[in-house]
């Protein structure tokens, strides 16, 4: 089930998506300190190619979910926290599992003309709430862009890139929802925040 918007309230929703995102760049560039202390979760990182969140602490821990895709890829949730700004970020990272370089398949983009036309991306990716019958597709900014990880194509054999995503937030009693991406099976995860 996809939702539907008018011109205006889809404005709307780009301009509240933006604002907020400039809100958390704002704060994250307030603190002084360098690239190392981001938060995980700013929206600013979705600009630029290959744009990745800086590393978690957390990603040593049990991934809250690892599913199979295609030619050996592996993708592991490692966090998916709400956001005051009326968002979930969901972080990871996606593996060649295979021994050989792979191909990134440009499915894991979707179908949507306007995500298409930004290159490859995990754009393709939803969260569904099965509590509320909702399905949520990743932000875009101003411009299409998807808000996640951008600008890889291929991934040698045995490398791992940090990912991340980023959807609007379902209702704070939601608290499992399941994770698609295009040809990869669905993962319950937990939200936390």
């Amino acid at each position: 089930m996809r939702m539907r918007f008018t011109a205006k309230a889809g404005r709307g929703m780009v301009a509240l998506t933006v604002a907020a995102g400039l809100a958390v760049g704002a704060t994250a560039c307030s603190g002084g300190g360098g690239d190392d202390k981001k938060p995980q979760n700013s929206a600013s990182a979705s600009q630029g190619n290959g744009s990745q969140p800086s590393a978690q602490e957390g990603q040593s821990e049990e991934p809250l979910a690892e599913v199979k895709g295609p030619s050996g890829l592996l993708l592991q949730l490692t966090s998916a926290e709400r956001d005051a700004g009326g968002f979930i970020t969901v972080n990871g990272a996606l593996k060649n599992d295979s021994g050989t370089e792979v191909v990134v398949p440009s499915a894991l983009s979707g179908n949507e003309t306007e995500i298409i036309n930004n290159g490859l991306s995990l754009g393709g990716a939803t969260l569904v709430d099965s509590k509320s019958k909702k399905r949520y597709y990743v932000l875009r900014d101003t411009e299409g862009r998807p808000l996640t990880t951008t600008g890889f194509s291929t991934l040698k054999a045995g490398e791992s890139i940090d990912v991340f995503l980023q959807f609007p937030s379902p209702p704070a009693d939601t608290t499992d929802v399941s994770f698609q991406l295009p040809l990869f099976p669905s993962a319950v995860i937990k939200v936390s925040g």
